[in-house]
C-alpha cells in the first residue's frame, strides 16, 4: 500500500466512477483498477460494490476512505510546508470566491496579485458558499473569500472589508430621486432576492427582517445580474452590494442608506493547519487595498 493507491481510492470515492477517477488522477483506467484491487487484497476487505453501471462504497469502504482522505490531505500539507519554506509567495494557490463578489472584486484584484506575486499561479473557483466551505475543509481549496461569519473551528479568518448595501430601484420608482433613504422608507416595498444557496440571499433576508419588509414570491433570481435586469425592467427593487453598482446604468437608481447602512463583512478563510499564513497575510493587505481603490 502506498500514497498513490490512497489517492486512487479517494478519487473513486469522489466520482463513484472508475473512468472519471482515472482521468482525474491522470492514469489509465486499467492501472487504477488493478492498483485498487491490490489494495483490497492487501487490506483483506472489499472496498467497492461494482456492477456494469454503478460503483458504491461498502460499509468498511466508507470508513477506510475517511481515513485515506486524511492521509492524502496531510501528505499534501507536507509538500506545501516544504514548498512554503523555499518560497512562501510562489507555487499554486487554489482560491475560492462566491458569485456575488467574484465579478466585481476580481478584475481589480487579480492584476495586482499577478504583479506582486509573479511566481504564484492562482486557480480560481467560483461557487456558492456551502460548496466553498466544503472544498476548503477537505483540502480542495487553499483559501476562500467568504461572507462572515462562518461557523467552522477548523478555519482561521481575517476580515478584509465591510461592504455596504444600496437600494436598487427602477428609474421611474417613487424613491428614484432620493439622495439617501432610511429603513422606514421601505416598509411598503417588496424585495426581489436570489435563490436559495447564495449567501447574499441570507444577508438580504436578515436585512428584510430588520426593516420589516417582505420578499417577492413571484420570482427568485439565479444571479446578481438577473436581479439587475429585473430592476431595470421595472419589475422589482432589490439590495445591491456597493461593489456591484454601475454608475452608468440609466434604467436603475442606486440609493445609499443613511447610517447605519445594511452591510456584509467579507473575510479571507483558510485552514488552521495551513502552512501558507505568510502568503495569506500578504493577500489580505492587497485585497483591502484593492477594495479601497475600487470605491
Amino acid at each position: 500500500m502506498n500514497l498513490r493507491d490512497l489517492e486512487y481510492l479517494t478519487a473513486v470515492a469522489q466520482h463513484l466512477h472508475f473512468g472519471k477517477a482515472a482521468l482525474a488522477c491522470n492514469v489509465s483506467q486499467p492501472t487504477l483498477s488493478m492498483q485498487l484491487k491490490k489494495l483490497e487484497e492487501t487490506l483483506g476487505v472489499q472496498l467497492f460494490e461494482r456492477t456494469n453501471k454503478t460503483v458504491m462504497l461498502t460499509s468498511i469502504g466508507h470508513d477506510i476512505v475517511t481515513r485515506a482522505k486524511r492521509i492524502v490531505e496531510e501528505s499534501k500539507e507536507l509538500r506545501a510546508v516544504a514548498k512554503a519554506a523555499i518560497n512562501p509567495l510562489a507555487g499554486e494557490l487554489r482560491l475560492g470566491i462566491f458569485p456575488t463578489l467574484a465579478p466585481y472584486l476580481l478584475p481589480s484584484l487579480m492584476p495586482q496579485l499577478k504583479k506582486l506575486f509573479p511566481l504564484l499561479t492562482v486557480l480560481l473557483v467560483e461557487e456558492k458558499t456551502p460548496e466553498l466551505t466544503a472544498q476548503l475543509e477537505d483540502g480542495s481549496l487553499d483559501a476562500a473569500l467568504l461572507a462572515m461569519p462562518v461557523a467552522n473551528q477548523t478555519f482561521e479568518s481575517n476580515q478584509l472589508f465591510t461592504e455596504d448595501f444600496v437600494l436598487a430601484v427602477p428609474a421611474g420608482h417613487t424613491l428614484a430621486k432620493r439622495k439617501s433613504i432610511t429603513h422606514s422608507d421601505l416598509r411598503n416595498e417588496t424585495m426581489l432576492l436570489l435563490e436559495d444557496g447564495h449567501c447574499l440571499r441570507d444577508q438580504a433576508l436578515e436585512v428584510c427582517s430588520t426593516l420589516g419588509i417582505g420578499e417577492s414570491k413571484s420570482f427568485r433570481a439565479t444571479s446578481l445580474e438577473t436581479l439587475r435586469h429585473m430592476v431595470a425592467a421595472g419589475n422589482a427593487v432589490t439590495l445591491m452590494p456597493k461593489l456591484a453598482v454601475r454608475k452608468e446604468d440609466t434604467l436603475i437608481r442606486y440609493i445609499p442608506f443613511k447610517k447605519p447602512a445594511p452591510a456584509r463583512n467579507i473575510g479571507l478563510f483558510w485552514r488552521t493547519t495551513s502552512p501558507r499564513t505568510i502568503l495569506f497575510q500578504q493577500i489580505i493587505g492587497l485585497t483591502q487595498h484593492s477594495y479601497r481603490g475600487h470605491l
